[in-house]
């Protein structure tokens, strides 16, 4: 995948500390990519990020994404071909506790951080990440589509969506003419080995089937497009792909990226799944509308025929690749004191990246 399209590319990575950055930033290196990566370094104990050791192996710089001048003394020191910016607080029920710092990290932040590649006009590519959340949820059985209403019935996914109309505003003001591209990734809902964070369906059970105790599940009837995490990172790669081609068709678009439409499986149907392979493990049923602190959605689901027809991008591990993937990176983690988690993150990296390669080629 991408043969040699990042080989000894400067990349500037936001967020590299968080359970996608890291996975990002441990799949561009494996590609031959310059790293550089910009994070107020809040990640969680254990951490992706510190069990792939890439401290030592990249170029690690810590700041606020809202400190202008920080963020930009990196930017004008490491000169970044790339920029792939994922920084952000990524959990609705953190949100609810501490909503101005979600959106003054999410929706300032995206604002500093355009603020600052707008002086930069050597910048080739400018890859934004937002989610899922930024459309107005009303609980459609069809996918979401890029052009539907904005939305935000939590502070967090008001954040997202705040964010969509202030990279709109920039790209309208100050990108119109410019040289860079820059285009938009939204997903949401991924698993995968490695996050820790707390409030997501996979860490909780993890967290607790590795105690030997029952998970709580707060609302097992909640559906949800589950993704292994390769799946959006390969579609922002393959947006940075063609930007770095010059494809000025997918400059200034936003792109949803999702699993197979058939995949939407609950939350008890995928705890089913997932303690098929994780003996003795066991949860219970904890949910009560009265406590939830904020309505949480029913079902969300993306469409990706944009994706499929411009970018010529899929996704490629059905819904029992992506549990057997997570969750067989748990287990090794949980059970073997050995347990490597660079290589196994790379082997995993390779499975996906071969098993895409034969499918394009195929098709």
């Amino acid at each position: 995948m991408f043969d040699s399209v990042f080989q000894n590319k400067k990349i500037l990575i936001t967020g590299h500390t968080g359970f996608k950055g890291s996975w990002l930033s441990l799949w561009l290196q494996s590609l031959g990519a310059e790293l550089c990566g910009y994070s107020d370094c809040v990640f969680d104990d254990p951490s992706h990020f510190s069990l792939l050791n890439l401290e030592s192996s990249i170029r690690h710089e810590l700041g606020d994404i809202c400190d202008r001048d920080r963020l930009a003394n990196v930017v004008n020191e490491f000169k970044p071909d790339v920029v792939f910016h994922l920084a952000a607080q990524a959990l609705v029920h953190d949100s609810l506790r501490a909503p101005l710092a979600t959106i003054q990290t999410n929706t300032m932040g995206t604002a500093t951080l355009l603020d600052v590649v707008k002086d930069y006009p050597k910048i080739q590519a400018v890859i934004l990440i937002t989610s899922d959340k930024v459309y107005e949820n009303n609980e459609w059985a069809w996918g979401y589509r890029e052009t539907d209403p904005m939305g935000g019935k939590d502070p967090y996914s008001a954040s997202k969506a705040a964010a969509e109309l202030v990279i709109n505003s920039f790209l309208r003001c100050y990108f119109d003419k410019a040289e860079t591209i820059i285009a938009t990734g939204r997903a949401g809902n991924v698993i995968g080995g490695g996050d820790w964070a707390k409030d997501r369906i996979v860490p909780d059970c993890i967290r607790a089937w590795h105690a030997g105790a029952p998970a709580k599940i707060r609302n097992p009837l909640a559906t949800r497009p589950w993704q292994h995490v390769l799946e959006p990172l390969s579609g922002y790669l393959r947006l940075a792909e063609l930007a770095l081609s010059g494809t000025q068709s997918i400059n200034h678009q936003a792109y949803n990226f999702g699993p197979a439409s058939e995949v939407t499986q609950n939350v008890q149907e995928l705890l089913s799944s997932m303690s098929a392979r994780w003996p003795e493990s066991a949860w219970r049923d904890e949910s009560d509308p009265e406590k939830l602190a904020a309505p949480e959605a029913g079902l969300l689901k993306l469409s990706c025929d944009k994706a499929h027809r411009e970018l010529n991008w899929f996704p490629t591990w059905n819904y029992k690749d992506t549990v057997a993937n997570t969750i067989d990176w748990y287990r090794a983690y949980s059970t073997n004191p050995d347990f490597d988690a660079r290589t196994f993150s790379l082997d995993q990296i390779k499975s996906y990246s071969a098993t895409a390669t034969a499918q394009l080629q195929e098709s």
